[in-house]
């Protein structure tokens, strides 16, 4: 349930109505407020507050269709401006980073306002009578009025602040850092233990006996039911499934992998305790959507600098730059990654009895992910292959055991080849053999310490 309503919060916050939505309903309930005080109040006692409109309901008329028009004629042109952004952004940083524009706050809250400023002016607007010789059935919101006074004013700030906000955010730098700046957070939230701490681990020959289990076990396939992205997995609900139901679940995907209907999902045994009802439960654990989502798949947010790293180093671009501040993020995040626990496996119930396998996440995976389509495409720019060793070098200096080191290696040795067999210049290639020499030397030096 837990990762369900995660997955259905990272939805909302990457839909541009959200927001907007909720400050239209806010207006209209201010709206309801400020026709509820100017009907109970006396003209005379709010007439004599300072700030408030004293004016007769033509000019109140005039005022509230002046704003009204104004401000929804601003909101087309600032939906189109953010049109014409998302459009710059797609084609020049990829497609992926559309998710991060149109969840931006402050894009949002910009449009929200003029929506709910229109909106509110509409209210307000249709209340205001005044028939001729009939001074009683006169009725100016003098209040209300004053509120959208107060709305147009703020529609006209948030404007400023939107032109300002619009032209910061394509720039390479702000997008780079906020991607990054998420993928941290993502890094601490789904890999919270440290490497040092202490965690309940299985003897390795309770490991083994449980992988002779499995083998020798019949298992019930559980097959997908819509094609598209695994989402996130409810690990809790998954663990309490097993073990209400004394079943062993081996899940074949991890989130970001996408599923084709009808394949399968995962295996559960043993076949005598599942039912159509495990099967049901165990697909709603699992949450399937269309696109690819961050919540529970840290690949996914490295894709997203991998991307504008690639794109700047294609020909029509030709940004070594961008691509280096790319590679530099990249570093921190790997930076981190060195330092966390991946999760296990294998999880377990309180008496010992292997309940859930899930495919692991490994540091090797990921450093791949990160290195391998910048190396790839990069190949051919001196300036960038060597930042990337300077890159494996300083996360070498933050690994911690010899399978990290290995996965930083091998990628040490294809970038060095690949330099050797693309570089025509020899002093070329000599600098990258340099650096390279001294990323070795650095990882064989710490392995030997150990």
């Amino acid at each position: 349930m837990q990762a369900r309503l995660a997955t259905l919060w990272e939805t909302l916050r990457t839909n541009f109505w959200f927001v907007p939505s909720l400050m239209a309903g806010g207006a209209v309930l201010v709206a309801f407020v400020m026709l509820t005080l100017d009907a109970r109040l006396e003209n005379s006692v709010i007439r004599g507050l300072p700030g408030v409109y004293a004016g007769g309901p033509e000019g109140a008329r005039s005022l509230l269709s002046t704003v009204a028009s104004s401000v929804i004629t601003v909101a087309g042109t600032t939906f189109s401006i953010t049109i014409a952004a998302l459009t710059l952004a797609s084609s020049q940083y990829g497609p992926l980073l559309l998710r991060n524009f149109v969840r931006d706050r402050g894009n949002q809250a910009v449009l929200g306002t003029f929506i709910a400023t229109f909106l509110y002016c509409l209210l307000i607007l249709r209340t205001i009578r005044a028939e001729a010789g009939l001074a009683d059935t006169e009725f100016v919101p003098h209040l209300a009025v004053s509120v959208a006074m107060g709305l147009a004013v703020a529609s006209v700030a948030v404007l400023i602040y939107f032109i300002h906000h619009i032209a910061t955010a394509i720039q390479a730098d702000t997008i780079i850092t906020a991607v990054s700046t998420d993928l941290h957070t993502a890094i601490t939230r789904l890999f919270p233990t440290t490497i040092g701490q202490h965690q309940p681990t299985r003897a390795p020959a309770s490991l083994e006996a449980d992988r002779r289990t499995r083998a020798t076990q019949t298992a019930r396939a559980v097959t997908v039911a819509e094609s598209g992205y695994l989402q996130a997995i409810d690990a809790e609900a998954l663990l309490h499934l097993a073990i209400e139901h004394q079943l062993t679940i081996e899940l074949f995907y991890r989130p970001g992998a996408f599923l084709v209907r009808g394949s399968p999902l995962a295996q559960v045994w043993p076949v005598n305790r599942f039912s159509p009802s495990v099967r049901q439960a165990l697909r709603d654990a699992c949450v399937v959507g269309h696109a690819r989502t961050q919540s529970q798949d840290v690949e996914f947010a490295i894709n997203q600098l991998v991307q504008i790293a690639v794109r700047a180093l294609s020909p029509g671009v030709n940004d070594p730059f961008t691509a280096i501040i790319c590679i530099d993020r990249l570093g921190a995040v790997l930076c981190q990654l060195a330092g966390r626990t991946m999760p296990d496996a294998y999880r377990y119930d309180d008496d010992g009895y292997l309940r859930v396998i899930t495919p692991p996440v490994t540091f090797a995976h990921l450093v791949n992910v990160a290195c391998d389509q910048i190396r790839q495409y990069g190949r051919s720019s001196v300036a960038v292959t060597i930042r990337l060793l300077e890159m494996l070098e300083r996360v070498a200096d933050y690994s911690y055991t010899d399978e990290q080191r290995t996965a930083l290696l091998r990628q040490v040795e294809m970038i060095w080849h690949g330099s050797q067999q693309t570089l025509a210049e020899t002093a070329d290639r000599a600098d990258v053999e340099r650096q390279y020499l001294a990323v070795v030397h650095g990882l064989r030096e710490a392995s030997s310490k150990d």
